[in-house]
């Protein structure tokens, strides 16, 4: 494992370039419909973690792709990331007034425009893959890299899993249950940043195959953790409210295994997906620590 200050370094760069490269590829605020660009700025820039850019340069930092190469694919997981996380604090979804340490899109403009907000920063993640001046990657590699995040944001994925939260009974769900909901509802497009990464410096099916074995079950361990600190964090760590799943009844893995056996389970998928990494010619040093990470967190 690499230590904790190599990994801040490099995830605080990548954090810095994300944003950079946000402000660039959204509209200005000035710009009509100036409500919409501004909602847009507010949901996606100078917040959050940037787990899922972060695994796309880590990726791609393991098989020595450039960084300048892995921006636009980072960017466009955190467009969808952004506009996931605003329409599911919708009242009509999880009914949440705080993300990311401020009001949620939808209190902090109205609802209608958090909609749009949320439409138009999914829109833009294409875009970004699709832009015909990114031609430092062939138009093939980007067509493949906006089928796997649309698949990744689809019926089959984020859409279909979000699905399968909101009608999941608290009284009849199981491991097995969540472990199915969470894989499409956050495993998806973390795995798609993962694979995203790896595309911008290879195209060697037994690397990539590594690649989602690792990325698997670390996007359920992600979420394992994200159930856990739920349940025993306060709202200041988090950014957003504290026991907001409680106070819903939805079932978690905190609810359904107790935190000592949910940890356990987190730091056993995080040793699956370390474990995928082994054997492999490329420098993991990075995968790995943002694995450790994941089930070592405190928000």
């Amino acid at each position: 494992m690499t230590n904790s200050i190599d990994l801040d370094t490099h995830w605080e760069q990548w954090r810095q370039r994300i944003d950079r490269h946000l402000e660039n590829l959204i509209p200005k605020t000035h710009t009509s419909p100036a409500l919409l660009h501004e909602a847009m700025h507010y949901a996606s820039i100078g917040a959050g973690k940037r787990y899922r850019g972060a695994l796309v340069y880590a990726a791609g930092h393991a098989l020595a792709a450039r960084e300048q190469d892995l921006d636009k694919p980072a960017c466009a997981v955190e467009l969808i990331h952004a506009f996931s996380l605003v329409h599911d604090d919708l009242p009509a979804m999880d009914d949440d007034d705080l993300r990311r340490g401020k009001p949620s899109c939808h209190k902090a403009f109205d609802e209608a425009t958090a909609i749009l907000a949320g439409d138009a920063l999914q829109t833009l993640a294409f875009e970004v893959l699709s832009d015909p001046k990114w031609d430092q990657q062939p138009p093939t590699l980007r067509l493949e890299m906006v089928r796997t995040l649309a698949s990744a944001a689809g019926s089959l994925g984020l859409a279909g899993g979000q699905v399968m939260d909101l009608n999941l009974d608290s009284s009849s769900a199981t491991l097995e249950t969540l472990a199915a909901m969470h894989q499409r509802k956050t495993g998806t497009l973390i795995e798609a940043a993962v694979h995203l990464g790896g595309l911008c410096a290879t195209d060697d099916p037994e690397i990539l195959a590594r690649l989602e074995n690792y990325a698997g079950p670390l996007g359920l361990a992600f979420q394992v953790i994200d159930d856990v600190l739920d349940g025993t964090a306060d709202t200041g760590t988090l950014g957003k409210p504290a026991g907001a799943d409680q106070e819903r009844g939805q079932p978690t893995f905190l609810s359904v295994l107790g935190e000592q056996a949910a940890r356990r389970y987190a730091r056993d998928l995080k040793d699956q997906a370390i474990s995928a990494l082994d054997g492999t010619e490329l420098d993991a040093t990075l995968l790995v620590a943002l694995a450790h990470f994941t089930v070592e967190r405190s928000h």
